[in-house]
């Protein structure tokens, strides 16, 4: 198994920045694809990015593309997700999720452990 801890949440302003971390522990986690998912109230759980296992692919969802930047440190075993010129629908708990087969996908069931999650609120 893998255990995943996301931190780095807070309140922010519209047009402000937070910088998410998800720690792992357990298997190897250069072994799975990293993804990072948000849910806001009332809604259903959605895509946000992903990183393949090296690092060398990236893969956002279109409302965060130019604005987000996913990054890995196989090293330090965490996942970093960077965010700027946050806007008031970015507003959600952000999860971390982990996914061990070998294509990165977009589909939340795709991933087999996730985090606690971490609340991100930003105001206008």
């Amino acid at each position: 198994q893998v255990q995943l801890v996301e931190s780095g949440g807070g309140s922010v302003q519209a047009g402000g920045s937070l910088r998410l971390s998800c720690a792992a522990s357990g298997r190897t986690f250069s072994n799975y694809i990293i993804g990072w998912f948000r849910q806001a109230p009332g809604k259903e759980r959605e895509f946000v990015a992903a990183i393949s296992k090296s690092g060398k692919n990236t893969y956002y969802a279109d409302s965060v593309k130019g604005r987000f930047t996913i990054s890995r440190d196989n090293a330090k075993n965490a996942v970093y997700l960077q965010m700027n010129s946050l806007k008031p629908e970015d507003t959600a708990v952000y999860y971390c999720g982990a996914d061990g087969s070998f294509v990165v996908s977009t589909t939340r069931g795709r991933y087999d452990y996730w985090g606690q999650g971490t609340q991100v609120t930003v105001s206008s």
